[in-house]
Order: structure tokens, then sequence, then C-alpha cells
């Protein structure tokens, strides 16, 4: 009977110590978070490379639009509206002698005096929607952007920091529930500008005519994910 108790508990013993956990050493540790960049790494490459691809490729089959002194990725949108970047000082000045008198900032960053006095100098009215980078603008900044340019005395101009990924998914939300393009038009003229995050391209991809929906929260996810490494850069 006791030699019998012995091999239960001799079995019970070995059973535990199958099931115990192994505690990972650092060699293991160092191995899993070696994997675990790579794989992000690899992530980030394919996703960079796609979306540049695309917008070369854009890029070759839209008309190319003339350059404006101060401002980068300058494109009329139709007669009210035009986008681009962040305006330098001569870019607000050469804005106004367009006929421009209307600005909307999309940018959400922080912003130094001087630079939100910029466009008041140069006699220009701002409206601010701020979105942050690498977003989308919500239904309401899209409602409201469309009510300011249609109450506007002439052209209004978009723009934020670079005048790519914000900036073309409010244009391409103007165009879209104007009237004047469909998503897939849209998207391409968004594109050929520069290559905006995945969350924008799905953004405008799925544009409605009736209303302006952000994307789910999975594509926002990846999307952050692969555009993590250029937002860090851009906040340094």
């Amino acid at each position: 009977m006791l030699s019998r108790a012995s091999t239960v508990r001799d079995t019970c013993a070995r059973a535990v110590a199958r099931l115990r956990i192994r505690r990972p050493t650092p060699r293991r540790a160092l191995r899993l978070v070696g994997l675990c960049v790579l794989g992000y790494a690899v992530f980030w490459a394919s996703t960079a490379l796609g979306v540049l691809a695309v917008s070369a490729w854009a890029g070759e089959r839209v008309r190319a639009e003339q350059e404006m002194t101060g401002v980068r990725h300058f494109q009329r949108v139709d007669d009210r509206l035009w986008r681009g970047s962040a305006p330098t000082e001569a870019g607000y000045r050469g804005l106004a002698a367009h006929g421009i008198r209307t600005v909307v900032d999309l940018r959400a960053e922080h912003l130094s005096a001087r630079e939100l006095a910029r466009p008041e100098r140069a006699g220009l009215d701002v409206v601010r929607l701020p979105v942050r980078d690498g977003q989308t603008p919500d239904g309401r900044q899209v409602d409201r952007f469309l009510r300011v340019v249609a109450e506007a005395k002439g052209p209004v101009y978009v723009h934020c920091g670079a005048g790519v990924g914000r900036t073309g998914s409010m244009a391409a939300a103007y165009l879209v529930r104007t009237g004047q393009a469909t998503p897939g038009q849209a998207a391409l003229r968004t594109v050929a500008v520069g290559p905006p995050s995945l969350e924008q391209i799905y953004y405008v991809l799925s544009a409605d005519r009736d209303v302006s929906r952000q994307p789910p929260d999975v594509v926002s996810l990846i999307s952050r994910l692969a555009d993590a490494p250029r937002r860090i850069k851009a906040s340094l």
C-alpha cells in the first residue's frame, strides 16, 4: 500500500513539473524582442513602400499644378477651393494677392503665437478645424468646412502641415460631398500629391455623398502602427 501511494505521489509530482511554466531566460526574451522588432520592420517597410509606389503611380496620371511661392503641394481643387501645405509669410501674402480671403487650418499641433498670427498679418480670415496628424476629419468638421467654402467671399485655401494627408482627406470629402468626384477619383487626386496614411486612404475610398464617417477602429490601429515612425520623427 505504501509503495502504491509513493508511486501515485511521484506520478503527480512529475505531472506538476511538466505543467509548470518555465521562466524565460534572458536569451529567450531577447530572441522574442528581436522577432517582434523584425516583424514590425517588415510590416512598416512593406506598407511604406506600397503607399509610396501608389503615390508615384497616381502622380503620373494627375495633371501637375503650377507652383506658388511659399506653398508646397499646391493644388486647385476647384474654383472655390485651393489646397497645399502650411504657407510661409510670403505664401500667405501670395494667396492674398490671388484673391484668397479665408484660410482653413487643419493642424492640431502646438503652434507658436508668431505662426498663428501669420495669416492675419496678410489680411486673411482663419478657421481652425484641428485634426491630429495622420488621422481624418469627423463628420461635424466636414459639415462646417462645406459651409465655410459655400459662404466664403472668394476661394478658400485649406492646409495642414505638409498639405498631404489631412488636407487631402478634407479636399476629397469636399469633392465627393459636392458631387464632383467619385471616391476613386478623389483618392487618385489625394495620393497623387503625396503618400497619406492608411486610414486616410480608407477614409477617402469609403467617402459617401451624404455623410462623412471616420474609419473603423481596426483600420485606425493598423494605420497608426504603420505611421508611428513618421509621426515620431515629425514631433522631434
